[in-house]
């Protein structure tokens, strides 16, 4: 699962433009460029789908992304133009959603021999390491982009969604002492979903800067992490529900922040290649677009892309990410690609 922020005239969504993919939360560092070999490092597993075989797509969406693919994808280094490759992008195949497919989908986009859960860990890690380097101002930005996206105002975002969640972390050693307190309520008369409620919002660490993002992200629903997830989910009425993930299987989902450490760790742009169905109200041209998500460093190798399947223009379903692998291909003419990046 994933978390993309979405465009809107509020002021909710504005303060979100602070970790949009085209706003980093860190100013790229100049550097110099490294020579690489593109060819040699998008050379992948033979067998991929195609996008016939992919499911979930409605035909404008196929129809598009085969188009994607015969003519391919011009990308350019931003640094310096003289590098430029065209790809031709097929689907890398499903992906489980566990809440891990951000991490899934890029470890098989970038063919590399590291699990999801090892990439996750190094995308924590590039995040405190990039976090400890910067100014009191430039973390409170991402202190504020941070508590948008998790533990939003309540009085405020009801234009954009018509639910919004608080995450919250629970200790896995203070699960007993939970339950407890809110059997204690239980017995006062109190219904048990504003029981847990109450206990877990008083006791519970919430996802409000970059410290406890660090500890949120590092989650991926195993019985070693130390915290549990715990959401609670609101109406402009109030509490909807309570999800207490008592079985622990609860994984963070990857936001932008992970998405641009992931490219700053790998010195690679990262595009999410988003296709919209027809309920966006968007034409056949323009049902896919291209997210670009830059590292705050030199680039040194070629882009990675992952698809994410959208039916909403705010991302409604769109909270999947699944591997696309990048063919450089000599046979397509430069002047006659479908997408220049």
């Amino acid at each position: 699962m994933g978390k993309l922020l979405c465009d809107s005239s509020t002021a909710v969504a504005e303060t979100f433009q602070t970790s949009s993919p085209t706003v980093p939360l860190w100013e790229p560092k100049s550097a110099p460029l490294e020579a690489v070999d593109l060819v040699d490092q998008t050379s992948i597993i033979a067998t991929n789908a195609t996008w016939d075989d992919v499911i979930g797509l409605e035909e404008q969406q196929r129809r598009h992304l085969q188009r994607l693919h015969a003519k391919g994808v011009l990308w350019k280094h931003p640094e310096d133009e003289s590098t430029s490759v065209v790809f031709r992008l097929s689907h890398g195949g499903e992906v489980s959603a566990d809440g891990n497919c951000l991490f899934t989908a890029s470890q098989k986009a970038m063919a590399r021999e590291v699990d999801a859960r090892e990439l996750r860990r190094r995308t924590v890690r590039r995040f405190l390491e990039d976090l400890g380097s910067v100014g009191e101002e430039d973390r409170e930005v991402i202190n504020v982009a941070i508590r948008h996206m998790y533990s939003p105002d309540l009085r405020n975002g009801w234009g954009i969604h018509v639910v919004q969640e608080v995450k919250l972390l629970a200790n896995k050693a203070d699960r007993e002492g939970l339950d407890s307190a809110i059997d204690e309520l239980l017995q006062l008369g109190m219904q048990r979903e504003l029981a847990a409620e109450s206990i877990y919002k008083e006791r519970c660490m919430p996802v409000i800067d970059g410290p406890s993002w660090a500890k949120y992200m590092l989650i991926c629903g195993s019985l070693d992490d130390e915290y549990d997830i715990i959401t609670l989910q609101y109406t402009e009425e109030g509490l909807l529900s309570v999800d207490e993930n008592r079985e622990g299987h609860a994984a963070a989902f990857g936001d932008d922040i992970a998405i641009e450490c992931l490219a700053t760790e790998f010195k690679r742009e990262i595009y999410v290649v988003q296709a919209h169905g027809s309920d966006a109200m968007v034409d056949e041209e323009n049902c896919v677009f291209f997210l670009p998500h830059r590292p705050r460093s030199e680039i040194s190798g070629p882009p990675i892309f992952l698809f994410m399947k959208g039916t909403g223009w705010c991302g409604a379903g769109a909270d999947h990410y699944e591997p696309l692998i990048a063919h450089p291909s000599s046979l397509v003419s430069q002047e006659k690609v479908a997408v220049v990046l």
